[in-house]
């Protein structure tokens, strides 16, 4: 049988079920789920919902965690962070011609 259903939403939630009740419409693609459901912050839930994780979820909580760590730094380290961040986004500048390499 299946021992746990998890349902992420958008608010960096999930609906976790344990043991629930899984009846399946192959023809409609429709399942339902039944049980007893808890609703868990995500952090709550790692690491052993990683591998369950779709891009939408990884992006939320690649934000939770740069939250996260900036709540424990002090106020200049707050600000170095978030320079950082800015700057990492940049493209960095092409430094020799590779053309020029590639043709001796």
């Amino acid at each position: 049988g299946i021992e746990e259903v998890n349902m992420f939403k958008d608010d960096g939630n999930v609906l976790h079920f344990t043991n629930p009740k899984v009846q399946a419409s192959l023809q409609a693609n429709t399942f339902a789920i039944s049980g007893n459901c808890e609703d868990k912050p995500m952090t709550e839930m790692l690491p052993g919902i990683l591998t369950q994780l779709g891009a939408e979820s990884l992006t939320g909580l690649r934000k939770l965690a740069a939250n996260f760590t900036q709540q424990g730094l002090p106020g200049d380290a707050q600000e170095q962070v978030t320079e950082q961040d800015e700057d990492s986004d940049d493209v960095p500048d092409l430094v020799e011609n590779f053309d020029e390499a590639s043709k001796s």
